[in-house]
């Protein structure tokens, strides 16, 4: 449990920013993840993962809602892939309670490398686009892309919604925005997933994770509100700088280990 007040305001600080983060490129558990291991040390990594995604679920959810007000996502790619995403998550979720996931780091930071080139470099992607797709490719992309990327979220979590945007972006044509808005939804089935298996194996700080969660909430809206505003090229540019920290600390934290 966090052992004082101090401790607990700085949380709500981080779960507020991270909140902004999060509905604007994801990525918000950069900042909740390591937060959380270091205010709570006596407890295995697997309470901070657990207790993160109670503190997301509700910013997520009400991200995916303001959003949905102004930018509707595509509820074709968003519910089958929430779904797969879903079942990705809790599978992802048991294996975290299970193995060591050390193993994936040099995997993840070469998928982050490889996204982030993609957003600085395909200056095609950076403006709004209207790319006609086939049913088979938006399904296969719901499905398939989905369940990976729901996987790591339950295992992991830090930079799932940015891989979920640059996938929407990459292979259906979505522009920033429209994908920021769908990967919402999608992201809200995998903390579910996932704070229910955490629930249920022990992990999760319930009445920490309330009380970020009220700020991941307050974030959650203004950063949404922040992206409706400024419009896909603002998203794009949050997404390049929040994937590039979270490249350069998962790399110092390999090569450290």
């Amino acid at each position: 449990m966090v052992d004082s007040g101090w401790a607990l305001a700085i949380l709500c600080i981080v779960a507020f920013v991270a909140g902004w983060v999060d509905a604007v490129s994801g990525g918000g558990g950069l900042l909740q993840v390591p937060a959380l291991l270091i205010a709570v040390p006596a407890d295995s990594p697997t309470s901070a993962l657990g207790t993160n995604k109670l503190s997301s679920i509700g910013g997520t959810f009400s991200a995916a809602i303001t959003y949905a007000r102004r930018e509707a996502p595509d509820l074709r790619t968003a519910l089958p892939m929430a779904a797969t995403a879903f079942v990705g998550a809790g599978v992802g979720a048991l294996i975290a309670l299970r193995l060591p996931v050390e193993v994936l780091r040099p995997f993840i930071v070469i998928a982050l490398a490889l996204v982030w080139f993609l957003i600085a470099f395909r200056s095609r992607w950076a403006g709004e686009r209207v790319v006609a797709v086939s049913d088979r490719k938006r399904w296969g992309t719901a499905i398939i892309g989905g369940g990976v990327v729901g996987i790591y979220d339950g295992m992991l979590g830090p930079g799932t919604g940015a891989f979920l945007i640059v996938l929407l972006v990459a292979a259906l044509g979505y522009s920033y925005l429209r994908a920021s808005a769908t990967a919402k939804l999608v992201n809200v089935g995998t903390n579910a997933a996932a704070l229910i298996v955490f629930g249920l194996g022990g992990s999760v700080l319930w009445l920490v994770g309330v009380v970020m969660g009220a700020c991941n909430v307050a974030g959650g809206i203004v950063g949404a509100r922040t992206a409706l505003a400024r419009g896909s090229g603002f998203v794009r540019i949050v997404l390049l700088v929040v994937v590039a920290v979270l490249l350069v600390t998962l790399s110092v934290d390999l090569l450290v280990r």
